[in-house]
């Protein structure tokens, strides 16, 4: 009987201008450029069941990692956080590019992650969409408290000059985004289910949809995990702490939480709840959190189960 043979991890560091392979403990630098993803690509093709271990670095690593799901290369996309703890762990404490290579090597090997799956073109341009229109409202919110502050007229002027013109780009990325859900028809289904859930927006919708494309695939504590809603223990021995929420992607949470706040008043279901956390003694925080976390776990269920409705 056949067994299979174990993968073979290659790290894989990524910067700006360059990439840094780790393959059976040797290092080799290439350009974070077409021609060294090419070059990437034919070197890989070479090995026999290699699965490249990469850290997202905050946009640097989109197009080698397409790059390389295009090659049907297997790749995972892992959080640095891990892998820097990770290092720590094993006593490492320098870091270079080769180092770090070499670390989501051992990271690879100790963990074995999944291949990260190639998303596909129209949930990639969302999430660019969804990202822009989030920078938009970050520098509209600055720039509105800046003119609040300011007392000179000519400045005042430049102010509202550029708040017309931030107005303008706004409604320019909601447009694109009507545009690509008019013809990506699964997006636009999936951002129809969860618009259906009372206290959820359609821009709230289709940011969860952006920022959660694993949404419909996960579990309970899956999704509690990925939004960063899951209250971790923190006990020893006889004591016992209060459980808090930590990680996950802060990104999700700030759209349930403006959704959890119109679902405590408005959701019939979600506001028996809510009240029925504070009357439990529960303060209005825990007590919001908790929808959050209902919230996020509907919208998995709704699109895990297209038979699922809501007036069921």
């Amino acid at each position: 009987m056949k067994t299979e043979q174990p993968s073979v991890y290659a790290g894989l560091d990524i910067a700006k201008a360059g990439l840094q392979l780790h393959l059976r403990g040797r290092c080799a630098a290439l350009p974070n450029t077409a021609a060294g993803h090419a070059q990437l690509c034919q070197q890989l093709a070479a090995e026999s069941g290699v699965q490249v271990v990469c850290e997202a670095t905050g946009g640097y690593e989109r197009a080698v990692v397409a790059a390389l799901q295009a090659a049907h290369v297997p790749v995972s996309l892992v959080n640095p956080a891990r892998v820097r703890s990770f290092a720590r762990a094993q006593g490492q404490q320098a870091k270079t590019d080769p180092l770090d290579a070499a670390v989501l090597t051992a990271f690879g090997v100790a963990f074995r992650p999944a291949p990260t799956p190639p998303r596909p073109a129209a949930e990639v341009r969302l999430a660019a969409l969804v990202t822009r229109r989030t920078q938009l409202l970050e520098v509209r919110i600055a720039e509105q408290q800046r003119l609040e502050q300011c007392t000179d007229a000519e400045l005042i002027k430049l102010f509202r000059r550029l708040l017309r013109t931030l107005e303008k780009q706004l409604a320019a990325v909601e447009a694109l985004i009507e545009q690509l859900l008019a013809t990506a028809t699964t997006l636009a289904q999936r951002a129809q289910r969860l618009d259906a859930i009372v206290g959820v927006g359609r821009i709230s919708a289709v940011s969860m949809l952006a920022i959660l494309p694993e949404l419909g695939r996960l579990n309970r504590r899956q999704v509690g995990a990925l939004t960063g809603l899951c209250p971790y223990n923190r006990d020893s021995g006889q004591g016992s702490g209060k459980r808090h929420i930590r990680g996950g992607r802060s990104a999700a949470r700030t759209t349930l939480y403006m959704c959890a706040l119109v679902a405590a008043r408005h959701n019939r279901v979600l506001h028996a709840f809510y009240q029925r956390l504070l009357t439990a003694g529960k303060p209005p925080k825990v007590a919001l959190t908790a929808v959050m976390r209902k919230l996020a776990v509907l919208m998995n269920h709704l699109l895990k189960y297209p038979e699922f409705s809501l007036a069921t």
